[in-house]
């Protein structure tokens, strides 16, 4: 029997593991890469299984086997920490490598009824060792309690009910890597969403329903405007969900670094690392110091304000962004997504980078609303 600490424990109820979101958000992300693009759904008369006595494939990339064998490593790692780390340790190991398994057997089984797609036993089984390898290190992280400090670190930092902000603010860096009307402006759906529809009310007493598409990219007032709304969703989303005030100023800073390195990535990814400060324009600069002045101004902010804060952020950015028209250097700047290697990837990280502040929105939402301690909405 081990002594109970005398450290208060912070929060109520069971405990719920980080893992958790942050396994259902990459295995949605899995389910998306391997069914892209979701047309031409047709029976071609091959039973689903049927991939599995077919000829291995005979031309293999180094894309292709790392992709496989990588993709699935972090799923096997999250699947058994967060078994694990809730109260079910017997089984997170096999559960780390079974469950990946049956979820890339399904999906290739899947593809059978996709034409563009190819299914194989080798993906499969190179999902498989991925799936191994994440399980067999989560495994061994547990066992040798490597993952103390990360536990540690929640308790002291997180907020009770913050476990799906924290999982958003992690995901955010893939949200805004892809090329975006203005940085790190996630939520441009609009026209793709206009032209669904467009498709689908084509020759119907409805198409001329239609508000016309936005023509007119945005003023450098605009463009500043919206980086620092860009920037206020995650910013407050972090407020929300942290307890102290010294905790905001540190999110604060930490959330400006990696801004600034993800702008410097995009803009060297699309244009080469000798244009990486391209972004960096005059309206951009505003609107970065804008969301600095915006951090300040919102430290003493409560809690549940600052959550209500993220929600009206985030609806602010949605309705100014998707009136905004795609800027014509943005071809250019997605010119290297065009690659046959990552033009699934792009596909992958727009869907995210569009649901992102819809996602941001309902999880402050629910921050906003939830029932906490009375410590919950004082001085962070």
């Amino acid at each position: 029997m081990r002594p109970r600490s005398a450290k208060p424990s912070h929060g109520t109820g069971p405990h719920l593991s980080l893992a958790w979101p942050l396994w259902l958000g990459y295995a949605l992300l899995v389910v998306y890469a391997s069914l892209y693009p979701f047309e031409g759904w047709r029976d071609q008369g091959v039973a689903p299984w049927a991939f599995l006595a077919a000829p291995w494939p005979r031309y293999w990339t180094a894309f292709d086997v790392v992709s496989n064998l990588v993709g699935y490593l972090p799923l096997g790692w999250l699947t058994t920490v967060a078994l694990g780390r809730s109260g079910a340790a017997r089984l997170a190991w096999w559960g780390g490598v079974v469950a990946p398994t049956l979820l890339a057997l399904g999906l290739e089984a899947a593809q059978t009824y996709l034409p563009r797609r190819v299914p194989s036993q080798a993906d499969v089984v190179l999902n498989a060792a991925g799936a191994l390898l994440g399980a067999t290190l989560a495994a061994w992280l547990l066992r040798e309690r490597w993952l103390m400090p990360w536990v540690q670190f929640r308790r002291d930092w997180q907020r009770p009910g913050a476990q799906a902000a924290w999982a958003l603010l992690l995901l955010w860096p893939a949200a805004v890597l892809a090329p975006t009307p203005v940085p790190f402006g996630t939520g441009h759906f609009g026209p793709a969403v206009q032209a669904a529809l467009g498709d689908l009310l084509q020759d119907t007493l409805w198409q001329g329903w239609l508000p016309p598409p936005a023509d007119a990219t945005a003023s450098p007032l605009g463009e500043a405007v919206l980086v620092a709304l860009a920037l206020a969703v995650p910013l407050l989303l972090g407020y929300a969900s942290v307890r102290r005030r010294w905790q905001r100023a540190v999110w604060a800073a930490v959330l400006g670094v990696v801004a600034l390195a993800l702008g410097t990535l995009t803009a060297a990814l699309a244009l080469g690392p000798a244009h990486a400060s391209a972004w960096l324009t005059a309206p951009v600069r505003l609107g970065l110091a804008l969301a600095a002045a915006l951090a300040v101004l919102t430290l003493p902010l409560g809690g549940r304000v600052a959550a209500l804060g993220c929600v009206l952020m985030a609806t602010a950015l949605l309705v100014q962004l998707n009136r905004v028209a795609e800027p014509a250097h943005l071809v250019e700047w997605l010119r290297p997504w065009r690659d046959a290697r990552y033009v699934h990837l792009h596909g992958l990280l727009r869907w995210w980078g569009w649901a992102w502040p819809v996602l941001a929105a309902w999880v402050a939402a629910r921050l906003a609303l939830l029932p906490a301690p009375s410590t919950y909405n004082r001085q962070p």
